[in-house]
């Protein structure tokens, strides 16, 4: 076991676009006394910027070789992530947790690297999960509707997808339509990690929602999201969380 860190990480983890971003922003933008006391997780990343993204606040954006590069380094957890390759600067978090708490907000395959990792064996962790589809939901399609769940979550998050880069980008090029198809095609593998996290946040207002910010005020699942996600940092028991069993999904 690690030296216990004074500070502790909260990890927020779920699937491409399903409303993670929104959600750390619509924090800091209501709650900013809880957010403040969050130091932000910056990965380093392979992928190029999307518009609006800073170097050094959202990623440490490199070119592949140079994320590549830091497998070498025992300090860094590299990890293969839709297509993509990121870092984790798992040292260097370490000694921010020693004196402040600190966010991930990110991918799942991040997420469990943050639970398991042994140089992190000392640190509070609060680990949340958001889903596109609520357990209830995910029970109805598996027993009742009979469909193929890994082929509905795809199509599920294939639309939010699109409707986000197209937003973003306008018309879409066949390299961005391939990217789309990873991170919808990857989408359920990550959502059979759900179970590992604290607490799992159904969110059917996705990164391509309006109801984040369209208002000023989240309205809806972001609504509920937000409020959940305030009262677990205060330490109090959120409405609408569930916990997942580990043979929700096949």
């Amino acid at each position: 076991m690690g030296t216990p860190l004074a500070g502790r990480l909260v990890i927020l983890s779920g699937p491409s676009c399903v409303g993670k971003s929104p959600l750390a922003r619509a924090l800091g933008r209501l709650y900013p006394e809880l957010r403040a006391k969050l130091a932000p997780v910056v990965l380093y990343t392979s992928r190029a910027p999307r518009p609006g993204e800073r170097d050094g606040v959202d990623f440490h954006f490199r070119s592949r070789e140079q994320v590549e590069a830091l497998r070498t380094d025992e300090a860094y957890a590299v990890l293969d992530v839709r297509g993509d390759v990121q870092a984790l600067d798992v040292a260097g978090l370490s000694r921010e947790l020693e004196a402040h708490d600190a966010l991930f907000e990110g991918n799942p395959f991040v997420g469990r690297t943050l639970q398991t990792h042994p140089r992190l064996a000392g640190v509070r962790r609060l680990s949340l999960f958001l889903s596109p589809l609520s357990a209830a939901e995910l029970r109805f399609l598996r027993d009742e509707a009979r469909l193929p769940l890994a082929e509905f979550v795809a199509e599920v998050m294939r639309r939010k997808l699109l409707r986000r880069m197209r937003r973003q980008n306008g018309e879409l090029s066949m390299r961005e339509l391939e990217e789309v198809e990873r991170r919808a095609s990857s989408a359920y593998r990550e959502l059979k990690e759900a179970h590992h996290f604290d607490h799992v946040l159904p969110n059917h207002d996705g990164e391509d929602s309006e109801h984040w910010e369209g208002f000023y005020y989240p309205i809806g699942d972001a609504r509920r999201a937000l409020l959940a996600l305030a009262s677990l940092l205060r330490g109090e028991a959120p409405e609408g969380a569930e916990h997942w069993p580990p043979d929700l999904l096949p």
